[in-house]
């Protein structure tokens, strides 16, 4: 369901909406003095599983460090959950989501499609996000009411397409290995067999193009929190619809579904069910 926002303030726990979006995009600046300087140089990689490839850097630690300091410092009772660090523990209804660098495989490829992921969430609903690509200099970020975009000192407010159909849709996900089960391989090849165009590897910024409508639907499996979280919020407050496979909430990962209409999250369901 897509979200209304009639009292902003009170989405965010009383918090100013302000507050929140001046911390989303310091936390971005602070990241890009970690990330900017180490892209499209030699990078140390590491791997986090033993079986396959799950790439971390320091500039992956580093602007998460940096980020939490930043909001541990702002809000001293907030937890956080992090992709490289442990959480940070809280009782607090507030929680912040980060994952320094969304796309790390792009990351140490030199493709600036990876971006900086930000989340604020109440009680575990998202209500704030942020998506920063330091290198091209765009920041995506959606607040009760509105998603914006900003680059270069201009601000656009952005909606999302209003393509109806899977038949007339364009379709995105990161990578088909994604889909490694066979339920999720038959969903997959169900949905994107039956969409108008396909795109690869554009990462968390495939979910901004949505927002932006330039992209009408994004299908992904086995996501992190971290992954998505912070995205629900720019989606729906540009008019689209964020949830599981199965209609549930998104906010702790899994198999997804970023639509630009309900009509169209709705055939997609329609049509993952059947498979």
């Amino acid at each position: 369901m897509v979200m209304a926002a009639s009292d902003p303030a009170a989405l965010l726990d009383g918090i100013a909406p302000g507050a929140i979006r001046t911390t989303l995009i310091d936390a971005a600046a602070i990241a890009a003095r970690e990330t900017l300087p180490r892209f499209r140089t030699e990078l140390a990689v590491d791997n986090k599983w033993d079986v396959g490839f799950d790439p971390v850097t320091a500039a992956d630690r580093e602007a998460e460090r940096a980020i939490r300091d930043l909001i541990a410092e702002r809000f001293p009772d907030h937890g956080i959950v992090g992709e490289e660090w442990a959480p940070r523990q809280s009782d607090h209804a507030c929680q912040w989501i980060i994952d320094p660098i969304d796309g790390t495989r792009a990351f140490i490829a030199g493709v600036p499609v990876w971006g900086t992921l930000v989340g604020f969430t109440v009680g575990g609903v998202a209500r704030a996000g942020l998506m920063a690509q330091p290198f091209i200099g765009e920041t995506y970020i959606g607040l009760p009411g509105e998603t914006r975009y900003l680059r270069n000192g201009e601000s656009q407010v952005l909606r999302t397409s209003s393509v109806t159909r899977l038949a007339e849709a364009k379709l995105s996900a990161t990578t088909p290995e994604m889909f490694c089960e066979p339920e999720t391989i038959a969903a997959w090849n169900a949905v994107s067999e039956r969409a108008r165009m396909l795109r690869f590897g554009l990462d968390c910024y495939a979910y901004c193009l949505l927002a932006a409508g330039h992209i009408d639907l994004v299908v992904e499996a086995r996501l992190k929190n971290v992954d998505i979280a912070p995205l629900v919020p720019i989606i729906t407050n540009a008019g689209g619809i964020v949830t599981t496979w199965t209609g549930g909430p998104p906010e702790e990962g899994g198999n997804c579904i970023a639509a630009a209409t309900p009509e169209l999250h709705a055939e997609v369901m329609r049509v993952i069910a059947a498979a």
